[in-house]
């Protein structure tokens, strides 16, 4: 979520939303959100309804790190299952480049 805050300038440049979804509770993802300055939205999923929808609840119950890419028409533009938390934002930077050309 750090990195992805980190390049949040490059988002709005790109005129792009970031919404993270957890299955925390919406008490810890508020307590989170404002301990790490994230300055985007933390959906609360604690059935993990919407998790199972998309296709990311592991079997053991834990949702798993996976971003989609959604255009504003709705379309899933990008999934990426290989999240790497250290550069994520910088890899999602570079991924929207590509996809605006």
């Amino acid at each position: 979520m750090c990195s992805l805050r980190d390049v949040a300038t490059d988002f709005q440049a790109r005129d792009t939303q970031v919404i993270a979804l957890s299955l925390d509770d919406v008490q810890a993802l508020a307590a989170f959100g404002e301990a790490q300055k994230l300055g985007f939205s933390l959906l609360s999923d604690p059935d993990g309804s919407v998790a199972r929808k998309f296709g990311v609840l592991g079997e053991r119950g834990f949702a798993e790190r996976v971003t989609f890419v959604v255009a504003p028409n709705g379309e899933i533009r990008h999934v990426d299952r290989k999240v790497d938390v250290t550069k994520h934002g910088a890899d999602l930077t570079t991924l929207l480049e590509g996809l605006q050309k």
